[in-house]
């Protein structure tokens, strides 16, 4: 029988702690930002999970999700509400509330927030750790401040001019559609 984990109550929001099965809601998660790179809910807790990566992104019209990248698992991204441009192996497509982009192994993408308002997004990520992940340069990334200057395989360096102080922070009102 798998255990329940207990949900830890932090200054930010609640956490799970250790293995086992939780339910968590989204608002009462902690909850991270890199200025400029809108904010992520840490649904995974106090590690992140074994084969699967999930958490729920809202950015701002014309703010990144994240660097433009490749990896060896696969990611998904569910668009809840909004609108955002996906920059995909080079290509840009405007994305709308309900699709879903699929990108197998190694496949290269950001997402940007576009439109009048916020952009929800679900990422799920499938991989071990260890995965490779690959920061490119690209030009077409690059246009909306999510291509590194020179391609690195550390997060660290793709990251370094976006900072995520303080770690951890609660949620904020506003950023989820009404319940």
């Amino acid at each position: 029988m798998v255990t329940e984990a207990r949900l830890e109550q932090l200054p930010e929001g609640l956490g799970a702690e250790g293995a086992g099965w939780f339910v968590l809601n989204a608002r009462d998660a902690r909850w991270w930002q890199r200025q400029g790179l809108g904010c992520w809910a840490d649904l995974e807790g106090d590690g992140d999970f074994e084969q699967l990566g999930i958490r729920i992104a809202v950015v701002q019209p014309g703010e990144p999700s994240g660097m433009y990248h490749r990896e060896t698992g696969q990611e998904g991204f569910l668009v809840v509400s909004g609108e955002c441009v996906l920059v995909i192996e080079s290509k840009e497509r405007r994305l709308k509330a309900w699709d879903f982009v699929h990108c197998p192994s190694m496949t290269e993408h950001t997402l940007i927030g576009a439109g009048d308002g916020p952009c929800i997004v679900v990422p799920l990520a499938a991989g071990t750790p260890g995965d490779e992940i690959v920061y490119p340069v690209n030009e077409v990334a690059a246009k909306h401040g999510s291509s590194v200057e020179a391609e690195t395989p550390e997060p660290k360096e793709a990251y370094a001019p976006y900072p995520r102080e303080p770690l951890f922070q609660p949620y904020r009102d506003g950023d989820l559609p009404a319940r």
